[in-house]
């Protein structure tokens, strides 16, 4: 914590009052990705002026990374020392908590084997279908209806359009490993304006496809 703008000691025993925490607060996220951001680029690694949550350092054939969400963060590289070095130098700037390899981050699943590694949003899917309350749904082999032409103005307004809202921005988010969803998904997200039935429909009925194979 550190003394408000204006403030001014009187006297050696005088001290603040922590009302509230910083932590929580809107201005914290803020205040700390400031604090990691000239830490981390103190020891020599680059923003990306792409994904500013993306620090990366080239050193001749040495490339590491560091994607960071929040106060969780993926290291990665082809040089295990320059890894090593920087999970030292988080430790010593900060209290860090090494969990190891990669098993899940941000609703991906990620696995290991001797082909390489493979990406899922398995529990991902089982959430959205959870909350539709179609985990119990007959799947279905296409995820929209052959010759379905969607448009602004037919059907039913929906009462509470946030529901489809969410429900699209889930999805589209979900395209991340579900490529085959994707055209769907762009149809489906033209409509967030202003949701009808039809709309409504034609997205559970994507759920209703991923519910055949939610890995």
């Amino acid at each position: 914590m550190l003394p408000p703008p204006g403030f001014r000691q009187q006297g050696a025993n005088m001290v603040c009052r922590l009302n509230k925490s910083l932590y929580g607060l809107k201005q914290a996220s803020r205040n700390w990705f400031s604090k990691f951001s000239t830490a981390i680029q103190s020891a020599g690694y680059t923003q990306s002026k792409a994904d500013y949550s993306l620090f990366t350092r080239v050193c001749g054939e040495s490339f590491t990374s560091v994607l960071i969400y929040v106060d969780d963060m993926i290291i990665t590289g082809n040089d295990d020392k320059a890894i090593h070095d920087l999970k030292k130098f988080l430790h010593t700037s900060f209290r860090i908590k090494d969990l190891g390899n990669l098993k899940y981050f941000l609703g991906v699943e990620v696995a290991r084997s001797k082909k390489g590694i493979s990406i899922s949003q398995r529990k991902y899917t089982l959430d959205i279908l959870e909350d539709a309350g179609l985990l119990g749904a007959k799947p279905v082999n296409f995820p929209m209806e052959q010759n379905l032409k969607l448009t602004p103005t037919d059907g039913e307004l929906l009462k509470d359009p946030s529901q489809y809202r969410r429900l699209v921005g889930r999805l589209i988010y979900l395209t991340i490993t579900r490529p085959d969803i994707t055209y769907s998904v762009h149809i489906l997200s033209q409509f967030m304006h202003q949701p009808r039935k039809p709309h409504l429909e034609a997205a559970l009925r994507v759920l209703r496809y991923l519910k055949k194979a939610p890995g």
